[in-house]
């Protein structure tokens, strides 16, 4: 389900919306985001989208240079277009630094606007991949999120995204399925995409 916005709003319109989203009380298992004006509802994962989630998790998690804490439900605030309440995502992975600790303490939507402590956010697209590719790359890279990893199921292939300039990402490497994708520091791994297809 997608209610969409027209655009751009007055800041009380924006903040009814805003309110509106935030009373949503979705079915169990349901994710709803609010994405550039949009309020996006969408149904649990199928099983193939939860398999590559835990692929880059145990490898990340596994072979990283130095350990990771990570997510796969943190509520998250990103800068969105203008005249629009900020993005509210709720990314497949949110990868924190350990030595950090964000989450303790945190509301269910933490703004990430100047934290330094989310290293990447990872998104494996579902249904209608034009958000994840577009919409949430634009935020995170807004955020300041140093890494942006995209499985792309539609295209068969993995971009990260690297060098947020504060409106995108000034850097992206991308490989096919199949192709090792290095991740340079603080991981310094090859992760191993031979089993996202």
């Amino acid at each position: 389900m997608t209610v969409m916005v027209q655009e751009p709003l007055s800041h009380e319109d924006a903040d009814v919306v805003l309110e509106g989203f935030l009373a949503l009380d979705t079915p169990e298992g349901f994710r709803a985001e609010l994405i550039d004006g949009e309020i996006v509802v969408t149904p649990p994962p199928l099983g193939d989208h939860e398999r590559c989630i835990g692929k880059i998790i145990r490898q990340v998690i596994r072979y990283s240079a130095i350990e990771f804490e990570c997510s796969g439900n943190k509520g998250l605030t990103v800068p969105g277009v203008e005249g629009q309440p900020d993005n509210r995502v709720i990314p497949d992975i949110t990868f924190i630094s350990i030595e950090k600790d964000p989450f303790q303490g945190a509301a269910s939507w933490m703004p990430v606007e100047g934290d330094d402590a989310i290293v990447m956010v990872v998104e494996v697209t579902s249904s209608k991949p034009k958000r994840d590719r577009e919409a949430k790359r634009i935020g995170y890279a807004r955020a300041g999120v140093p890494f942006y990893l995209l499985v792309d199921r539609e295209e068969d292939r993995v971009s990260l995204f690297s060098g947020p300039d504060g409106g995108d990402y000034g850097h992206m490497d991308q490989v096919p399925f199949g192709k090792p994708l290095p991740l340079p520091e603080p991981f310094e791994i090859e992760l191993d995409t031979s089993e996202f297809g």
